[in-house]
């Protein structure tokens, strides 16, 4: 295929780090999803009630509780303390002892959509005496809040906690920012310009400017009375996606390098590929051209064909245009191996983190690989006669997966693909 570039240099995922709701860290986000519970409810962060989606998938974070300093916690935005923490734990679980490695091949990949939004709301309110003032005097501002203005202090926070000297960049490209930053991270260890990369996105956009944007558009669902069912990804009743936090860093690391060390392998990321539609900021053509021209060109990277794929992690976000959108872009991708290839969407549990949500499903397909599990679409109950694909409604499902596709859809047109494969010499354990 046109377009696609050799990778010279396997990437291997050797540690997962997940803030998310419903619980923190890799294994309470895992018996979350195999579970098919919904972690949305009403939103308790602020009033909603002049809103017209009152509801959310709130992280229940307190930062002391995860090893936050005092000054860390007042310095670093939701967001950014969401990184650092997730990133702590992939450290630790990847096992590589940092101090022994060169800072310079050491790099760093973040994405993010909104960035520092709760920091940037919340100070505004103060500035402004909650927006009743226009001339302000900005001695009442936070310190730090140009940490919180400028999205590159996520990736250098993240640096900060393993001395990363390598590359380190903030990748924002809406709600596939948290694939499109591991992408770039995996390109880097491919092209030889980083050996171990710290790879994942991070949001909290459960703010009121956030709710307002998302209710203008009536992206989101007004289920108000039912918040654990309302995320309802491929159901004929579906009406918008539940707005989410959350976070997911990994390690990656070139295969050898992994292999030397006799590291524990998730999987490697054997495909990467990402188009932009040029059509409308929100809008998707019904044909998924653009998405299916994403997965085939991940495909081909990863020199596998369309009917290898053991399971798509989908967009899933519950939108009507998305899911019609995506489940045409799996049949036009993978032909008539899509009509026997599970699909899900976790969305429908974890919400939609915006760009933190593209690295949480990574994580998510590299422990569905771990433990031979596909996590199920929640509250599918009624299926729409126009996503026709088997989507795993309600419960997990176990399944030897040897190779599994995610794909991200996001504002401005992006759509995004993933390909993980199973390591041929990797071995099992716990998730704890």
């Amino acid at each position: 295929m046109r377009g696609v570039a050799p990778v010279s240099r396997s990437v291997a995922i050797t540690g997962i780090g997940v803030v998310a709701p419903g619980g923190i860290g890799r294994k309470a986000f895992w018996d979350l999803l195999i579970s098919g519970r919904s972690a949305s409810r009403a939103i308790s962060f602020f009033d909603p009630s002049r809103f017209r989606s009152q509801m959310a998938a709130e992280v229940d974070f307190v930062p002391e509780r995860y090893g936050l300093s005092p000054r860390e916690i007042r310095r670093l935005d939701r967001a950014a303390q969401f990184a650092v923490v997730s990133t702590r734990e992939c450290l630790a679980d990847s096992g590589l002892e940092f101090a022994a490695l060169d800072p310079e091949r050491i790099g760093v990949s973040v994405g993010s959509a909104v960035g520092g939004t709760t920091s940037l709301e919340r100070e505004y309110l103060v500035l402004s005496d909650s927006g009743r003032q226009w001339e302000v005097d900005g001695s009442y501002l936070s310190p730090h809040l140009f940490d919180a203005f400028v999205p590159s202090s996520l990736a250098a926070e993240v640096a900060a906690v393993v001395g990363a000297e390598g590359p380190a960049a903030v990748v924002s490209t809406g709600c596939t920012s948290g694939l499109d930053s591991v992408g770039y991270a995996r390109d880097l260890i491919a092209e030889g310009r980083a050996d171990v990369m710290l790879a994942g996105g991070t949001d909290t956009p459960i703010s009121p400017i956030a709710a307002a944007c998302f209710d203008a558009i009536k992206a989101t669902s007004p289920r108000n009375a039912d918040p654990e069912h309302a995320s309802r990804p491929f159901d004929r009743t579906r009406d918008g996606f539940v707005l989410a936090e959350g976070a997911a860093m990994l390690v990656l690391e070139e295969l050898e390098h992994a292999r030397a060390r006799d590291a524990h392998i998730y999987g490697l990321v054997s495909g990467y590929a990402s188009r932009c539609n040029a059509y409308h900021m929100t809008g998707l053509k019904p044909d998924g051209r653009e998405m299916s021209e994403a997965i085939s060109a991940a495909l081909t990277e990863a020199r596998l064909p369309g009917g290898a794929v053991d399971y798509i992690n989908a967009h899933g976000s519950g939108t009507r245009q998305n899911d019609r959108h995506e489940t045409a872009a799996f049949k036009r991708a993978l032909g008539e191996h899509a009509y026997r290839t599970p699909v899900s969407s976790i969305k429908s549990m974890v919400g939609h983190s915006l760009g933190a949500i593209g690295s949480i499903e990574i994580a998510a397909c590299a422990l569905a690989m771990e433990f031979a599990v596909v996590p199920p679409t929640a509250n599918l109950h009624e299926p729409d006669p126009e996503c026709d694909l088997d989507y795993v409604p309600n419960e997990a499902r176990e399944r030897a997966l040897d190779t599994v596709l995610s794909v991200g859809s996001g504002f401005g047109g992006f759509q995004s693909a993933m390909v993980l494969s199973r390591d041929a010499r990797g071995r099992s354990r716990s998730a704890a």
